[in-house]
């Protein structure tokens, strides 16, 4: 037996006869002595209620409890008793604090149980709340768009049903094996394309044109030409499968689409107008900056890589690290340029003409490159050039290590967000089977003994049945397998973010 010792103050509330009584109740196989006093201070809740039992009937008692001893007076409860723990420190203290280890969702089921105000936990334990009901409800979008995905809408049109499955197929590459090869063709065209963009600038493979002009070889060209193709054929189908298509154009990953096919197209127009027109010398530059431009197409390898969105995210996440970083190295480049050029203005040849013209030489200084390009020539400017090298080593070191932090608790949590997502979509697709075989004639009698068994597991933990998708489609009338879904095995889950 354990139990929170009594304190000397009565509550004013307690009536002299509820200050004597002593209610017996086992939580879990625990059994515990409770005081009259003490539990009225929270006259609303279950256990102040069973201060005034013995004034009720049977099935009142029943009621408030799962079984109840009248030869001891214990009352039975077949509850978490460490949640309970910390349920009984609310007559005690006032307040409520969930213990390191417990889901948030199931103790909050816990004090519905009991009857106490959610207003009642700490602001702490609130806090771990709401961040535990957002991973819950990523969960819930996850299983919804697998939903969606594997099954579509049964009352979508046939041009709609056809542009959800070219949808899936072009975005979705887990949805079936074709859209997994195109996935997978669709990254080799990039590498391919990157690579003959690389290769395309060595001298070595180049021809000479009519005018004596290094131009890429034709091969690399038909290669180049079929790269586009394919990307440009992959745009516009992924743009008319879209559901959203102004939303879809400007999605960052669809303008880096844009960006990497757009400078062949334009450079072939300009072609197209005559060779007048390519001898113009801004005509030319443009030219070779949007060929430049083809760089970008390398940014398409995101949309094929989980590490690398992870990455992005991780990055967006750590805004205030990275602006302290550049803080950091800003101040340090004006202070130690402007020092390094005062130590070294004096000396006759000088390479600090200027302190703009020294922010280059602070910059490779404190990021430790150090080309060797300008260095100082005093003994002061040595000083100063050693201060900064270990200042900008000491500036870059502090913000790093909290990016490292986020980026690896952004991937653990995306990791355990997709596990906890599968393993639903299984059970979903395990209680759809076990209603089909409910359903079906003569399965009453084989399962009979497996029903009661199901019923008393459903009940044992009805509060900690969390029902967070009710609905994965969405819709009214579009139901999947299992449509009163509910995450039982996403507490387990959390239990990484706890």
């Amino acid at each position: 037996m354990w139990g929170i010792q009594r304190t000397r103050y009565a509550d004013c509330n307690g009536s002299e006869a509820s200050e004597e009584t002593e209610i017996v109740v086992n939580i879990g196989g625990v059994k515990q002595v409770l005081y009259g006093d003490v539990l009225n201070r929270y006259p609303d809740t279950r256990l102040a209620e069973l201060v005034t039992c013995s004034h009720k009937s049977n099935e009142e008692i029943s009621s408030l409890c799962d079984d109840y001893d009248p030869e001891t007076g214990e009352f039975y409860f077949d509850r978490d008793p460490e949640a309970f723990k910390c349920i009984i420190e609310l007559y005690y203290y006032g307040e409520i604090h969930m213990k390191r280890g417990i889901c948030p969702i199931c103790f909050m089921k816990e004090m519905e149980f009991w009857k106490i105000d959610s207003d009642l936990l700490d602001e702490c334990c609130k806090c771990q709340l709401k961040e535990v009901e957002d991973e819950l409800a990523e969960i819930a979008e996850k299983v919804r768009t697998i939903l969606v995905d594997r099954e579509g809408d049964p009352s979508a049109g046939g041009w709609q049903r056809f542009q959800m499955c070219l949808w899936r197929l072009m975005e979705k590459p887990d949805s079936s094996l074709p859209a997994h090869i195109i996935a997978i063709v669709s990254f080799i065209f990039i590498l391919v394309s990157s690579v003959v963009m690389c290769v395309g600038t060595i001298p070595d493979l180049q021809v000479e044109d009519s005018e004596g002009h290094l131009t890429e070889h034709p091969t690399l060209e038909v290669i180049e030409t079929v790269c586009i193709g394919w990307f440009t054929i992959e745009y516009l189908l992924r743009l008319i499968s879209s559901p959203n298509k102004v939303k879809f154009v400007l999605a960052f990953m669809n303008i880096i689409d844009f960006m990497a096919i757009m400078p062949f197209y334009v450079v072939l127009i300009l072609t197209c107008f005559g060779a007048g027109v390519m001898e113009l010398a801004n005509v030319q530059q443009a030219v070779q900056a949007l060929r430049i431009m083809r760089i970008a197409r390398i940014f398409k390898l995101a949309r094929h890589s989980s590490g690398l969105q992870t990455l992005t995210s991780a990055l967006k996440s750590s805004f205030k690290e990275l602006g302290l970083l550049l803080m950091y190295m800003g101040v340090g480049v004006f202070l130690f340029s402007a020092l390094g050029y005062t130590m070294e203005q004096n000396h006759p040849d000088t390479l600090f003409t200027s302190i703009p013209q020294s922010f280059w030489w602070a910059v490779i200084t404190m990021t430790t490159v150090g080309y060797g390009d300008v260095y100082p020539k005093t003994t002061l400017g040595r000083c100063n050039a050693a201060i900064s090298f270990l200042c900008g080593v000491i500036a870059i070191a502090l913000p790093i290590h909290p990016i490292i932090n986020n980026f690896v608790l952004f991937y653990n949590k995306q990791q355990v967000l997709e596990t906890a997502a599968k393993h639903e979509i299984e059970l979903m697709a395990l209680r759809s089977d076990a209603a089909e075989l409910d359903a079906a004639p003569g399965a009453h009698k084989h399962s009979c003994g497996a029903g009661v068994w199901d019923n008393s597991m459903r009940s044992c933990h009805s509060d900690t049945y969390i029902p967070l998708l009710k609905d994965p489609r969405g819709g009214a009338g579009i139901r999947g397998p299992s449509m009163d879904t509910s995450f039982e095995s996403t507490a387990e889950a959390t239990e990484y973010f706890i």
